[in-house]
């Protein structure tokens, strides 16, 4: 049985008033979680710790599959895990994530976007909201009927495209901080992750292209 590699990154920051646990908590879930069945091998960052950028270069080109944990503030990931982003993809330039733009100087205007190198791999986000469910549903509310992929975090699916990867199905907590059920939290999630990863028609459906 061939072995697929989990990279998983907890970008849950430790910042003013957040102290990052709920984050924190679904980031070993995770770990547990694959290191408790065969079949699977896992390397995983916080990016509240010391990271070497190049080290996590590798660990983007190792992997098959990338999971980012991560809270969203003020309708953007926080500046803890912009920066790991904006470092990290940075030294992949050239050395594993990523070549170019994808264009050429002889027709500027097509293929944008295409450049990436990570091609093959699969990544997944997990958000946590204080906005509940229901603000991103109901007509005439806060996010105006936009799913939270289709709204707030459009720039970073094209960002992970830009890089070559495809997404499997993400899953989002939302009233996390006036009516948090952290323990049906977990067993929604820990479905949420058989049903990705151990269901045999679903990996054939996200894997069959991405032998590298």
């Amino acid at each position: 049985m061939e072995t697929q590699k989990i990279f998983v990154i907890n970008g849950g920051q430790v910042f003013g008033h957040s102290g990052g646990r709920f984050n924190k908590t679904i980031f070993d879930e995770t770990i547990k979680f694959f290191n408790a069945q065969p079949g699977f091998e896992v390397r995983s960052t916080d990016i509240n710790h010391a990271y070497d950028p190049k080290r996590e270069v590798e660990n983007f080109v190792w992997a098959d599959v990338i999971i980012y944990h991560t809270p969203i503030w003020w309708f953007q990931v926080p500046n803890g895990l912009k920066k790991y982003i904006d470092v990290v993809f940075t030294e992949g330039h050239q050395t594993g994530i990523y070549n170019s733009d994808g264009r050429s100087s002889a027709n500027p205007d097509i293929n944008y976007g295409t450049g990436g190198t990570l091609h093959g791999r699969r990544y997944m986000v997990t958000t946590s909201w204080n906005a509940p469910a229901a603000a991103f549903t109901l007509p005439g509310e806060f996010f105006n009927e936009k799913s939270v992929d289709e709204g707030p975090l459009f720039g970073f699916h094209r960002m992970n495209a830009f890089a070559g990867m495809k997404p499997l199905e993400g899953i989002h907590f939302h009233d996390v901080e006036k009516n948090a059920d952290i323990v049906a939290d977990i067993k929604r999630y820990q479905y949420h992750l058989n049903e990705v990863f151990n269901n045999k028609s679903l990996q054939n459906e996200y894997f069959s292209n991405s032998i590298r």
